[in-house]
Order: C-alpha cells, then sequence, then structure tokens
C-alpha cells in the first residue's frame, strides 16, 4: 500500500491558493453589505440628508434610533422596540455596531465577528417591523442576514481584504 500524505485543506483565496470568480463576488457582496453598514453609521451621524436630515442627526442630539422603533409601536413587537427608542445606551449600541459591522466587512477583517453582529441586529430590525406588510416573513433583513452568514462561511475576507494578513491569519477571531 502507498502511504496517505496528509495535507491540509487551505479555503481558496488563501495563502497559495489561486483565487476563483466565486472569490470575489463573495468579496464584492462583503464590500457592498459593509457599505451599506457604514453609509448608515455616517448619515445618521451627520445628517448628510439622504435617510436623516441635518436637523435630526447624532452630532446634532438627535437619536439615530427613535425613528425606526417609534414607528414600530402598532407591531406585534412594538411595545418592546418602542420603549427602546432614544435611549442613550440603545443609540451608542446600535451606532457602534454599523461602524464595527461596516468597517469589519469593507477591510475584510473580522468578517465572522461582523457577520454575526450584523445578523443580530438585522434580524431583531426584522422583528421589529412584523407583521411585514409585503410578504409573511422574508424582506432585505433576512436576505441581508442569509449573504452574511454565507460571508462568514466563505471565509470572504481573504480576497480584496486584509484577511490574508498573518496577524489575521494566526489569529481565528480576526478571521
Amino acid at each position: 500500500m502507498a502511504a496517505t500524505i496528509n495535507r491540509p485543506v487551505i479555503p481558496a483565496g488563501t495563502g497559495t491558493q489561486p483565487r476563483r470568480p466565486v472569490d470575489y463576488v463573495w468579496a464584492i457582496a462583503r464590500i457592498s453589505i459593509g457599505w451599506i453598514f457604514l453609509w448608515a453609521f455616517l448619515d445618521k451621524t451627520f445628517g448628510w440628508g439622504f435617510a436623516t436630515p441635518a436637523n435630526r442627526a447624532w452630532i446634532s442630539g438627535g437619536s439615530p434610533t427613535t425613528g425606526f422603533l417609534k414607528g414600530t409601536g402598532e407591531n406585534a413587537l412594538g411595545g418592546f422596540f418602542g420603549s427602546l427608542a432614544g435611549q442613550a445606551w440603545v443609540d451608542w449600541l446600535f451606532m457602534t455596531g454599523l461602524l464595527g459591522i461596516g468597517l469589519a466587512l469593507i477591510l475584510g477583517i473580522g468578517t465572522r465577528i461582523a457577520a454575526g453582529a450584523g445578523t443580530l441586529m438585522l434580524v431583531l430590525m426584522w422583528a421589529a417591523e412584523l407583521p411585514l406588510d409585503t410578504n409573511p416573513f422574508m424582506d432585505d433583513h433576512i436576505v441581508y442576514s442569509i449573504v452574511l452568514v454565507g460571508l462568514a462561511l466563505a471565509n470572504a475576507g481573504t480576497t480584496l481584504g486584509l484577511g490574508d494578513l498573518p496577524i489575521v491569519q494566526r489569529n481565528a477571531w480576526l478571521k
């Protein structure tokens, strides 16, 4: 019998493995969703007038959570989510989450943590809107959550990101 050589399986897009077209698709999806989170942070912080007018910007004393959460009052879980609206700790947690998730996804570092945190944030936002107006259960929050899980499973931070850095490769929590 010939001796079998056990070689470690290296995911495509890391180390010496060549990049495949699907690696670039996942990378573009990672950066795109990262930009959605980062843009939400920037617009809510500075009130650039896209979703947040200047007078309601966080730096002008506005609450980034009040508009959305107060608007859930008549929904199934509206009482719970409405009670969180405008609380400083909720605003800080939400904004820190938007910034951290956005930067991590764009940079390709901490992609797994960002995917988990982003999924949690999106599922909570989805739950706040129940029942949905146009579909029994599916909306963009769930679709983005599924893509975030895919990003984590595909090790998407290594293509067009900093996920191949030696420090990231040595520390699993940074992947």
